[in-house]
Order: C-alpha cells, then structure tokens, then sequence
C-alpha cells in the first residue's frame, strides 16, 4: 500500500500545500482521502484524475471536500473520461451539498458518482473499509484502509475520541491531524494537539504516526515536537511526500 500526500494544509489552503487530500493505491487501485479545496491541481501531477477508482470523504467542511466541483467539471468537460461512475463514500447529505458547491443548477452528480453514506464496512477494490465517527462539529468518519495485511488510519477533523482510537487499535500507519496549538483553553471536540495525536498514537499502539492538517498559522515543528514528545516515531507530512506501508 503506498500513501501520497496531495494536500496536508490544515483550515485551508496554505502557501506550501493545498488541503487536505492523500491519495491510497493498492495493486492498482486508487482511493482518495478527502478532496479539499486546492488539491485537484496537485492531484494531476501525481495521477490522471480518471484514474481515481473511488473518494472517501470524512465530513463536508470545504478543506476536506471542496474540490469536488474540478474533479466533477473534468469528468463532465474534459473528454478524457471514461464516463464509468465513481463510488463516492461520505456522510449523509453529501449528494445534495455537492450538488450546490459545482454550481451546476443543483444538477445531481450521479453522473460522475455513485453516492454511499457512511458509517460503513465495506470492500473498495482490494481494501477493507472500516469508519468510525469523530469528535467535531459536523459528522465526520475516520478511515481504516486494510490491505493484504497492512494498514493505514486517517483521523479526519477529531479531538480527543475513544472510537479513533479503538478503529486505529495496532494499525500500521496512521494519518493524524494536530490543527490546535498546545495553548489553554482550547475548544473542545473539534481538533487535535501535536501531543494529543501522539497520545492517540500510543493509546492505539500503532506502528508510525504522520502528523498532517497543520493550518499555516501554526508552527508545525512545535506540533511535531509535541507528538514525539509521547510517541518518538512520529513524522511531521509534506506535500507530495509517498509512504509505503
């Protein structure tokens, strides 16, 4: 299973990074996590957006799901799709607020999608899927992707969560965003600190951590110090790095 990293800026776009958006590949099958806003671009350097066997969205906030509307307007406009329709797996709604975000007239994107809702188990090509819900605002679903015995978890947007870390329990990747400073009075429920992820690391006892979703406001070495500081292999993400797992 190899990992690449699309988009890893945590909020929104930052001068380095789109947002968040990681491409999963397995025997030839290519699975996209989250498509948030800035990614399609950097998505065609790494792979032919035909390509894209299906897209896991976690939750609806437009730094996880916002490009959908390129990813949609090449499918229809380009004349380089094949037309086959794309399992899209995301919470309930998506359908009619994707609708709105491509500005189409509200024209349903059953042409290009084949909407499934989750919390779901399920097989993708050769992935196991398996979700569980998250601490934030908005219904979002962390990921667990298995494959031929490997393993990769991407947190989504979550503070603190039992059920993270029970779907990431031995897991050999994963994908942790650490959006809030290390500073009093936090909101709860909504992100994680750089030690908060690595606290879910070691509750989980997975075998590596990459800490991504880092806004451009925030020091990402100061989050990565923070991670290491409870869990030491601990990696701090960038855009278009690959991870084989």
């Amino acid at each position: 299973m190899r990992l690449t990293v699309v988009g890893c800026s945590g909020s929104g776009p930052g001068p380095a990074s789109a947002a968040s958006c990681y491409l999963v590949e397995h025997d030839g099958f290519r699975v996209l996590l989250d498509l948030g806003n800035g990614a399609f671009g950097p998505l065609q350097a790494v792979a032919d957006p035909d390509s894209i066997d299906a897209v896991l969205l976690t939750h609806l906030h437009a730094d996880h799901c916002l490009d959908v509307a390129p990813f949609v307007v090449w499918h229809r406009w380009s004349g380089r799709s094949s037309g086959r329709r794309i399992p899209l797996i995301a919470p309930a709604g998506a359908e009619r607020r994707l609708a709105v975000i491509c500005e189409e007239g509200g024209k349903p994107l059953t042409d290009v999608f084949d909407f499934r809702v989750t919390p779901v188990t399920a097989e993708l090509g050769p992935f196991a899927v398996q979700t569980a819900r998250t601490e934030h605002p908005v219904e979002c679903h962390a990921v667990r992707l298995t494959a031929h015995g490997s393993s990769l978890v991407y947190s989504g947007d979550t503070g603190p969560s039992d059920g993270v870390a029970h779907l990431a329990r031995g897991a050999d990747v994963l994908l942790a965003e650490a959006a809030h400073p290390d500073v009093p009075d936090l909101p709860p429920a909504l992100h994680l600190t750089g030690r908060q992820a690595g606290e879910l690391a070691a509750t989980a006892r997975v075998g590596r951590l990459l800490v991504t979703h880092v806004p451009a406001w925030v020091d990402p070495d100061a989050q990565l110090a923070g991670a290491r500081a409870v869990f030491p292999a601990a990696e701090l993400v960038r855009t278009g790095a690959s991870y084989e797992i």
